[in-house]
């Protein structure tokens, strides 16, 4: 064989396996544009292998979405597409969701379970069906600043309400201030439950942007906000 086939066999092998995010024009310059991306030609690494069978002992049933560099600095790396969480005795929906981190969905489900659900039941008398959502993943900066926000990587949800398993519905904006006593004893109850859970968690009380959900964001670590 000659040697010019054989360069241009290894010339097309390693531009297929690029591990590098593909440039765009910079002249794309909305932050909330649908970017083209490029799914990446190598496995996911090991820490998310673990990470994802953590997540199916939880009972949550979800399915991987492959690892994507998006254009404006903006990815989804490790992520999985959420179908339905798990609570003591039952599925809980979850709607409205896109990409979220392995790690975010991991506390997720454990909050789901164990500070929504039971507040739930608790405090309102009855379990929860769904989990509403104003989404996760989103290629946008945080609100009045330059800063990419964690929903540019799926590291973030939003929850709007909640929906129990006798009908009614308790959304973050009707229910903060307007709603029943014990229901906007339930709504400061799972805020603070996800405060023990998630790095960020910001709410009605800390701006007006938030007065109809709260921001879930990232996973507990060494610091935590609470608003």
């Amino acid at each position: 064989m000659s040697k010019w086939p054989a360069l241009l066999l290894l010339s097309a092998a390693l531009g297929g396996c690029s591990m590098l995010p593909e440039r765009t024009s910079d002249r794309r310059t909305s932050v909330t544009a649908q970017a083209p991306s490029r799914t990446l030609a190598v496995p996911r690494n090991p820490q998310t292998g673990q990470c994802l069978a953590r997540l199916g002992q939880t009972g949550a049933r979800y399915t991987p979405v492959p690892d994507r560099y998006l254009d404006q600095g903006c990815a989804t790396l490790g992520t999985v597409q959420l179908a339905s969480l798990a609570s003591d005795t039952a599925s809980v929906g979850v709607t409205n969701l896109g990409p979220v981190t392995c790690e975010v969905s991991q506390a997720f489900t454990g909050w789901a379970r164990f500070g929504v659900d039971r507040a739930a039941r608790q405090l309102l008398g009855s379990p929860v069906r769904s989990i509403e959502t104003f989404g996760s993943y989103s290629c946008r900066n945080v609100a009045g600043s330059g800063r990419r926000s964690a929903h540019a990587t799926g590291a973030a949800i939003d929850i709007s309400g909640f929906v129990l398993e006798d009908g009614r519905r308790i959304t973050v904006k009707a229910g903060w201030d307007g709603g029943s006593a014990r229901e906007r004893e339930f709504l400061r109850v799972v805020q603070q439950s996800a405060c023990k859970r998630f790095d960020t968690v910001l709410g009605p009380e800390y701006n007006a942007a938030h007065q109809d959900h709260l921001h879930l964001e990232g996973v507990i670590g060494d610091r935590s906000y609470c608003r």
